[in-house]
């Protein structure tokens, strides 16, 4: 079985260190009243624990992947022990929330937390993040017989199996941690990080092959059809606005205290270097796409320019829809008179008809090109002014540019001949304090020409 996955190592260390994802982890919470069986019920030589991937239809050593003690693929097992560390129990003493270990405010996204829910005898909390995060509780529904014959993917999801497969399923999965739910222990406050947390971001394509435990062989597309990388990461842009926005829109988490709560804000809008001089620095640039007052704190839009981007490309019919309310959202959030929540509901709602049509329409090897093409143009290329959404574009290139290799487009000899050019692109968000717009635009533009010319 020839492995897909076919990214470039360095680049994903390299964006794995500007995350700063080595301390955040998604989880799930309960669902229902199906049992948590735990990471052990999965682990036999005869299912997902054999030292080699040498299964005949599944790999077979997927818990040997899980356990990685150093690659982004191991993260998940990691996360319950990064609370013991010396971050995670700093952060929970300054909040007054005790040991980080047991706080429900960190267990919801660094464990498989499932407080109510009933657990097997194998099932442990310290496991972190396990097997039934993703893929749903195991006991009393598919675990017995996902693998016996003649189970079909489509029987195991009717068990109860979680449809991974399924890039708006998938999404909202990771997001519940990459960015945050209603549910317990599953949305990072302004407060926490203030208190030292990581800042938080997702990109569902990419977040997938760090994650990948499985082969997309001949069998695995027989069984679930053949992903596709700008499908992906397309639906995973829609699925991250309308969470951002449905949960700005609601009045427990858009606000803390007579504040708004900042986590939704752009963090390097405001948190860049202050100086008393006789020779001002400006610390804020202005961008296009945000029709608010200079110097405002802005929403962090780095999914929203993306969508922008993807509707241009793949759905025009939407482009101009999405385009107002995003200006409509923003104008809103500057104090234009009309209510931010409304215009954050209806921002969510063109993000969900966005993500609903790029789940279903049919993908070509030209999608990706004209998605880059148009993050590199001239109304795209000016909205990138800030350190976050920077990073959405130099994760965007580098996934669509592996989606063309994957889909044989493009050669991963002529791939590899420019990550000279997306490596550049890399560095200048590698930094986050040290973050420069304009070298990031021409660094940007650079990469994006040498993939023009391999169209």
């Amino acid at each position: 079985m020839a492995n897909s996955l076919s990214r470039n190592v360095a680049g994903f260390a390299r964006v794995f260190a500007v995350l700063g994802l080595i301390a955040i982890y998604p989880a799930a919470t309960a669902s229902g009243n199906a049992q948590f069986e735990g990471v052990a019920s999965c682990a036999g030589s005869t299912c997902h624990g054999r030292a080699e991937g040498n299964g005949a239809v599944v790999r077979q050593d997927e818990i040997a992947t899980w356990q990685e003690p150093s690659s982004p693929s191991g993260a998940h097992s990691r996360a319950y022990a990064v609370l013991a560390g010396r971050r995670g129990q700093q952060i929970t003493a300054t909040l007054g929330l005790g040991d980080a270990t047991q706080a429900k405010e960190c267990l919801g996204c660094h464990a498989t937390y499932v407080p109510s829910a009933p657990k097997g005898p194998r099932f442990q909390l310290s496991d972190g993040v396990g097997c039934e995060s993703c893929h749903g509780p195991a006991g009393d529904a598919w675990l017995s017989s996902h693998y016996a014959r003649p189970a079909t993917h489509a029987s195991n999801v009717a068990d109860g199996l979680t449809p991974l497969d399924r890039p708006q399923v998938r999404a909202n999965v990771c997001l519940d941690c990459h960015y945050g739910s209603t549910k317990p222990g599953q949305f990072v406050t302004h407060s926490m990080m203030a208190a030292g947390h990581p800042r938080v971001s997702f990109e569902l394509d990419l977040f997938s092959a760090l994650q990948q435990h499985h082969n997309i062989d001949a069998d695995y597309t027989q069984r679930k059809g053949r992903p596709n990388a700008v499908r992906f990461w397309a639906v995973g842009q829609a699925e991250a606005v309308r969470r951002a926005t449905g949960l700005f829109a609601n009045p427990k988490f858009g606000m803390e205290g007579v504040f708004p709560q900042y986590y939704f804000l752009d963090c390097h809008s405001c948190h860049r270097e202050i100086q008393d001089s006789s020779q001002r620095r400006l610390t804020f640039e202005e961008n296009p796409g945000r029709p608010i007052p200079f110097g405002n704190a802005p929403f962090n839009d780095e999914s929203i320019i993306m969508l922008t981007a993807v509707a241009g490309a793949l759905v025009p019919g939407q482009a101009d829809e999405f385009r107002a309310a995003s200006r409509s959202f923003h104008a809103a959030m500057g104090g234009n008179g009309s209510d931010p929540r409304e215009a954050a509901i209806a921002l969510s709602q063109r993000a969900g008809a966005l993500s609903n049509a790029l789940s279903q329409r049919a993908y070509a090897n030209a999608d990706a090109f004209r998605v880059i093409g148009i993050i590199g143009d001239n109304a795209i290329r000016p909205r990138f002014t800030d350190y976050s959404g920077s990073v959405q574009a130099v994760m965007a290139i580098d996934t669509l540019l592996n989606g063309l290799v994957t889909n044989g487009r493009v050669t991963s000899g002529a791939a590899a001949g420019i990550r000279s050019d997306i490596n550049k692109a890399y560095a200048a968000v590698q930094e986050p304090n040290a973050y420069d717009p304009d070298n990031f635009r021409a660094s940007l533009a650079s990469a994006i020409a040498a993939i023009r010319r391999l169209s």
